[in-house]
């Protein structure tokens, strides 16, 4: 089961999961009462930071003004930082504690990589029936899926987010050798991306699990939706021909990644050897190399500076 994970960040509950262990006996009503109040501090130590609730940059992309240099310049730097992420990612793998936490961790990898989300109940609609419109807002069917287990899916080389994002990059007079390497990114972002390396790949699971936490809330909490419609103002006003899919399917999957990171919190937390205070660490050190990046685009655009 997901946890229900508002888009207001705030406001984290005793989840459902949580409630049942208690009535079983498995949890007694301290623990609960416990872990109540660490969500408590989670929700204001973390979800509150600035960068969550009030990112300046995403807030004027929203508006779809941006010029089409304003453009290249955010889609040169968010696929820096969106390949880059790849090593980070593959770390989390190496150096989870547990199977079932290298499992969690893989589906993310694996679907960044291009293994579609298989859900067993769920028929595949017939393309057919779908626009060429339909598909890049909504994904296309045959290469993308917000919901299941990479276990058993099929991997598609057009399915890897970064394709998605070339496709974007494509219509703005971008190629595959303009965008995603390390040459391309500025200061600001490549500190981001060394600290996801750092802090979400950490070889300490509390530092990763603070981090982990932190940058799926932060993803959910909002700023893929003020993408999301900065670029379909501008889809609709002078460049019909941009491709959205990989914006518009981030936008409708983090929910489900914040909910599992969430489900992942409560198995450990009642470990004895879960330390608060690292992961507290992990989370704020994230959060504030997320505030680098986004801060860096903002004082790149308002000084003009453009790679």
């Amino acid at each position: 089961m997901i946890a229900q994970v508002p888009t207001n960040p705030t406001h984290l509950t005793i989840s459902s999961r949580i409630e049942e262990r208690s009535r079983q006996g498995e949890l007694t009503q301290k623990q609960v009462s416990d872990f109540q109040e660490f969500l408590k501090s989670v929700d204001r130590k973390l979800l509150h930071h600035s960068i969550i609730i009030n990112n300046a940059y995403t807030k004027w992309f929203e508006n779809g003004t941006a010029t089409d240099v304003e453009l290249q310049h955010f889609i040169k730097q968010f696929s820096v930082f969106s390949n880059q992420f790849l090593v980070a990612a593959l770390l989390k793998v190496i150096n989870s504690p547990t199977l079932q936490q290298s499992r969690a961790s893989r589906e993310i990898l694996l679907n960044e990589l291009g293994v579609i989300y298989r859900h067993p109940e769920q028929s595949i609609p017939n393309p057919i029936a779908l626009t060429e419109e339909d598909k890049d807002r909504e994904g296309d069917p045959e290469l993308v899926s917000t919901e299941g287990t990479v276990d058993g899916g099929i991997c598609r080389f057009r399915a890897a987010h970064f394709e998605w994002l070339l496709g974007v990059a494509q219509g703005l007079g971008l190629n595959f050798a303009d965008i995603g390497k390390r040459k391309h990114g500025r200061p600001t972002t490549l500190h981001f991306c060394d600290e996801l390396i750092r802090l979400y790949g950490s070889d300490d699971p509390q530092i990763a699990q603070g981090a982990s936490f932190a940058v799926e809330h932060w993803a959910a909490a909002g700023f893929w939706q003020e993408l999301e419609d900065g670029l379909t103002h501008i889809k609709q006003a002078r460049h019909p021909q941009l491709r959205l899919a990989f914006f518009s399917w981030h936008n409708r999957v983090e929910a489900q990644h914040a909910g599992h990171t969430l489900e992942e919190l409560e198995s450990v937390y009642f470990n004895p050897r879960f330390d608060q205070t690292k992961f507290f660490q992990g989370g704020r050190e994230i959060l504030e190399a997320i505030a680098v990046f986004w801060n860096g685009l903002h004082s790149d655009r308002l000084n003009c500076v453009y790679t």
